[in-house]
């Protein structure tokens, strides 16, 4: 078939990889605009644009798909379908309805579990036991359309978000082509979602990665894994003069009570760096501090015991 492919990040890279290497044809590739990125504020093409280009396919970023003419265009290629993972726009009604067979998604989770921007995070963050990839026949609502092929697997107790993002990039690209060869010999056979079991990833914010010690260890540990490694749990520690901020990468929940208040360091040794929380307390291991690359605790405590002394107060 030939596929208009609409993709931006690194995951959606991985699924233009497997289309360019099956025997299918990508005759255009839409991602969005270039992004000012870096201290320079340069504008950076996205993976999906750099993998286009390097195969010669023909690039369109247009800032929105809703006007007449940018619709006429992508009209203009006749696509057999339109492939859309991760792309980060809306895509209306006569988009949708313009390739001959319509446009299919990749969604990094068990729809209709984490409808929406943030999928793979979130899935972690609420310790979901399993996640999976979903090929669903797109319509009008947010990820509301039929499921041609889903492919499961298991969040571990150490996974990330950078892990299960991977993991998940893995198993999508195969399962995609499934969906292709079915609905290329007229074999599809969509399931409906039940709308019951529905659940919103809601786009996650910096802001939203900031520590509150108030919570329980267990919910503090599986944000700083959902979280990891964008855009990476911080919390603030006193330093001088100022509060200085501290991003986390890594911790162990220690199942032990204690009568800290919240944020409070209980220890700080070879084993990292002990900190009460709203139910139990979370050991430390792996941290970032401002202008340094991120390092095991033990190795940040050979220059900051001090900082980070029994009785400092975090957050």
């Amino acid at each position: 078939m030939n596929i208009i492919f609409a993709g931006t990040p690194d995951f959606a890279a991985v699924h233009l990889q497997a289309l360019l290497h099956s025997e299918h044809t990508v005759i255009a590739v839409y991602t969005q605009p270039d992004r000012p990125a870096g201290r320079g504020k340069k504008l950076l093409a996205s993976p999906v644009k750099l993998l286009a280009l390097s195969h010669n396919i023909p690039v369109y970023q247009p800032p929105s798909l809703r006007d007449g003419a940018t619709q006429r265009v992508l009209a203009a290629l006749g696509a057999d379908i339109m492939v859309v993972v991760a792309y980060g726009l809306i895509l209306p009604q006569a988009v949708l309805d313009t390739p001959r067979l319509g446009c299919l998604n990749v969604h990094a989770s068990l729809l209709p579990r984490w409808r929406g921007a943030a999928p793979i995070q979130r899935a972690v963050e609420a310790g979901d036991s399993e996640s999976g990839v979903a090929i669903m026949q797109m319509e009008a609502g947010l990820d509301t359309g039929p499921v041609l092929v889903e492919r499961r697997c298991v969040i571990g107790q150490a996974d990330t978000g950078g892990s299960l993002h991977d993991r998940l990039a893995g198993l999508g690209g195969p399962a995609l082509l499934e969906a292709l060869a079915q609905l290329n010999s007229g074999n599809a056979q969509p399931q409906p979602q039940d709308d019951t079991g529905a659940s919103y990833a809601n786009k996650i914010s910096k802001q939203e990665a900031h520590l509150d010690w108030q919570r329980p260890a267990e919910a503090l540990q599986r944000q700083i894994r959902a979280f990891n490694p964008f855009p990476v749990c911080w919390t603030t520690y006193p330093d001088k003069k100022a509060a200085q901020r501290l991003r986390i990468y890594s911790a162990d929940i220690e199942r032990s009570g204690h009568n800290k208040r919240p944020g409070t360091i209980i220890a700080s040794d070879d084993r990292g760096i002990l900190v009460a929380c709203g139910g139990e307390a979370l050991r430390l291991q792996r941290l970032q501090l401002p202008g340094k690359k991120a390092l095991p605790a033990a190795d940040i405590l050979k220059g900051y015991r001090q900082q980070f002394a029994p009785g400092t107060q975090l957050g």
